[in-house]
């Protein structure tokens, strides 16, 4: 296989993680972009790349280390949206965040993020320990869960319920969860994508964001049907089956940025 499908395999899940990381789709995918740059332009980094994930995202490290400073500076740019967006990430620690992410949202071992970050693994454990402590100051919310198979609607109940926030409704159809908010609307939307009648976890989302713009988690075992780089992607997509802490992060991720939709 060549480098470049080996890369290209790879990609929509470094998109998410520059998404998540920034805040911003269009932010995350100039750091993509970046990365490939420069490994065009320097052939050892580029022949590096055929080990996989971790020398990817270690690249792109390398990138976002050595200029994230200059966009949290330059914030204005961006609109208000993207502006708030910055003024929160200056409120936790960027390592903090790299750490959380690798290790639960990309799904890194420790070792692994430690190779990609370049510090010691002991290192990596208190950075996430520090990153949770920061965002679960967050205040709590109430939560729709779309969600079709009753044991995981269930897990995620109690998994929600231990962030100390409140559930305002579960749905297994794009019509009960329509039932739900009109009589309360979330401040978070966990949602599966195929629901039990055949109806789509993304038409009740819509549904939801219609009235009011809350964050969106999705849940799937379809993630490919959301990364396809022909539309806006959600910043926030968890791939069945799931860690709880995975879950746990995106929704102190969600809850932090107070949006689920990629700033422009």
């Amino acid at each position: 296989m060549s480098i470049g499908a080996e890369v290209a395999a790879h990609l929509p899940y470094l998109r998410r993680y520059g998404r998540a990381l920034t805040g911003s789709q269009k932010t995350g995918d100039a750091f993509v972009q970046a990365t490939l740059e420069a490994a065009l332009a320097d052939e050892a980094l580029a022949d590096s790349l055929r080990g996989g994930r971790v020398p990817l995202y270690k690249a792109f490290n390398k990138v976002w280390s050595s200029a994230h400073m200059e966009i949290e500076s330059a914030q204005g740019a961006g609109g208000a949206h993207e502006a708030a967006a910055q003024d929160q990430l200056k409120r936790i620690t960027p390592v903090n965040r790299q750490a959380l992410l690798l290790t639960t949202v990309e799904d890194f071992t420790p070792a692994e993020a430690a190779e990609i970050m370049e510090i010691d693994e002991a290192d990596v454990d208190a950075l996430v320990r520090e990153a949770v402590g920061e965002i679960e100051r967050e205040s709590a919310t109430s939560v729709l869960i779309i969600e079709d198979e009753p044991l995981i609607s269930m897990q995620l109940e109690d998994l929600v319920k231990s962030l100390g926030h409140e559930i305002c409704g579960t749905a297994a159809t794009r019509t009960q969860a329509q039932e739900v908010v009109a009589e309360k609307t979330p401040g978070l939307v966990l949602a599966d994508i195929q629901l039990a009648d055949g109806s789509s976890g993304l038409d009740a989302v819509d549904d939801i964001l219609a009235i009011e713009s809350v964050p969106v988690i999705f849940i799937t075992a379809y993630p490919e049907r959301l990364l396809t780089g022909d539309r806006p992607e959600p910043t926030y997509l968890i791939t069945k089956p799931f860690q709880e802490d995975t879950v746990r992060a995106a929704i102190s991720q969600a809850l932090f940025f107070r949006s689920s939709r990629p700033l422009d």
